[in-house]
C-alpha cells in the first residue's frame, strides 16, 4: 500500500531537525558571536547569505522572500566589515556540527550516521539547480568528509532545495512574503495571525494592509481566520512545493526512499526532535 504522505514531506520531516540546529541550538550563536557579532540576526544573515558571497540587500531580500522591506538592508551588507562570507560559512558549519555532536550522544560514531550522512549526500547533490538560487549557492561548497558535518551539510542543502521551491509556489498563488507568514501561522493554530512572532515587531499598518489584501481576496474572514478558499490555497501551496521537491529521477528517488525507510534514521532524527 503506498505511503500516505509524498517522498518529499516525509524526507523534509526527517531532515529539518537537523537544520533546525542552527536556529534552536546555542551553540552556532556562539561560533558566530566569536566571529565579532553581537546579535542573532547580524549572524543568522551572514551564515545563511554566505554561501551567495557579497551580494546587496536587494539579491539576499530576493533570495530569502520572507522579510520585510528593508530588514535585509539592517544587517547586509553591514555584516562584511566583521568578517568574510567564507568565515561565516565555516563558523555556522562549526556551530552546527558541535551542536548535532552534543544532541546525538553515542549516535556520532555509529556506522548508522556515517550511513544516513552518505545517503543525504547523495540525496543533496543530484537535483538539479535550475532556479533553486540558495541550493545552488550551497551546492558550488564542497561536501564536508567527516560524516556529521557532512550530515549538517547535506541537510541544510535539502532544506533550501525545499525553500526555493516553496518560493516558486508561494508566487504562484501571489502570497507575498509577510502573507506567507499569515497563512503559515493560521495553519499552525496561531490567532490573531498578527501575533505570529516573525511578523508581530511590524508596523501595525503594515500588517492591516496585510490582512485587508487577504481579506479583499477572499482568503480570510472579517475575524481575520482561513476562508475556505484561503485553506484551499494554503493546501495548493504545500502540494506545489512536495510536488517542487519529489525526486524527479530513479536513482535519486532510490537514494531518497532509503533514506527515509531506514529505522537507523529515523533514531538520529527522534533523537534530535527530543533533545534539539
Amino acid at each position: 500500500m503506498p505511503h500516505p504522505e509524498p517522498v518529499a514531506r516525509r524526507l523534509f520531516a526527517l531532515t529539518e531537525p537537523i537544520s533546525m540546529v542552527n536556529f534552536s541550538s546555542p551553540e552556532p550563536n556562539e561560533a558566530m558571536a566569536a566571529l565579532g557579532f553581537g546579535n542573532y540576526w547580524d549572524g543568522y544573515f551572514a551564515g545563511r547569505s554566505a554561501p551567495l558571497g557579497r551580494v546587496p540587500a536587494e539579491v539576499v531580500h530576493a533570495a530569502f522572500y520572507n522579510f520585510a522591506t528593508g530588514e535585509v538592508a539592517r544587517h547586509i551588507p553591514k555584516v562584511w566589515d566583521t568578517t568574510t562570507p567564507e568565515a561565516a560559512h565555516a563558523a555556522r558549519e562549526q556551530g552546527c556540527v558541535a551542536a548535532l555532536r552534543r544532541i546525538l550522544g553515542d549516535l556520532v560514531e555509529t556506522p548508522g550516521l556515517a550511513r544516513a550522512a552518505e545517503l543525504l549526500a547523495k540525496a543533496s547533490t543530484s537535483a538539479p539547480t535550475e532556479g533553486r538560487v540558495m541550493y545552488a549557492g550551497l551546492r558550488a561548497l564542497p561536501m564536508p568528509e567527516e560524516p556529521v558535518a557532512r550530515l549538517w551539510h547535506a541537510g541544510n542543502m535539502l532544506r533550501e532545495h525545499r525553500g526555493d521551491g516553496h518560493i516558486a509556489a508561494l508566487l504562484s498563488e501571489r502570497i507575498g512574503g509577510t502573507e506567507a507568514h499569515v497563512l503559515c501561522a493560521l495553519d499552525s493554530g496561531i490567532y490573531p495571525a498578527e501575533s505570529f512572532g516573525r511578523i508581530h515587531h511590524l508596523p501595525k499598518a503594515r500588517l492591516a494592509e496585510v490582512m485587508d489584501g487577504l481579506r479583499d481576496r477572499g482568503l480570510l474572514d472579517a475575524s481575520g481566520r482561513f476562508t475556505d478558499a484561503g485553506r484551499t490555497t494554503k493546501a495548493r501551496i504545500e502540494s506545489l512545493t512536495d510536488a517542487l521537491a519529489q525526486p524527479g529521477e530513479r536513482r535519486r528517488n532510490r537514494g531518497v526512499e532509503h533514506v527515509v525507510r531506514g529505522s537507523g534514521h529515523q533514531r538520529h532524527a527522534h533523537r534530535l526532535d527530543q533533545l534539539g
